[in-house]
């Protein structure tokens, strides 16, 4: 990437893209018996992002199971994606406005 900033904010959307294929496999299964709900661990993101490392999948604790086993909630993962929909979203403006000061200031020093 261009600098650390732009570096972080793709790292950034690269956890995003994470979650969302989570979320996406989590309403998959929720008829699957037995199935539990993954996400990334959030209070691991942090260290992610200053780290590079990959996001620290966990099963979501706290989520009521049904008699199959199974503890997807429609509810939750439905907001999931609401959320993290308009992070994806903030974080692309981030980097397109990041860009667009770059090829500014390349501009004004021909």
């Amino acid at each position: 990437m261009i600098d650390d900033i732009s570096g972080r904010l793709g790292h950034y959307m690269d956890l995003l893209s994470t979650r969302q294929k989570l979320v996406a496999s989590n309403i998959a299964n929720v008829d699957t018996p037995g199935y539990t709900a993954k996400d990334i661990d959030f209070q691991f993101e942090y260290l992610s992002l200053t780290q590079g490392s990959p996001p620290n999948v966990i099963d979501t604790p706290g989520l009521k199971a049904r008699s199959d086993g199974n503890n997807v909630d429609m509810d939750r993962e439905a907001r999931l994606l609401a959320e993290n929909a308009i992070r994806f979203n903030v974080a692309s403006n981030l980097i397109r406005a990041r860009m667009r000061l770059i090829k500014s200031a390349i501009s004004e020093g021909k």
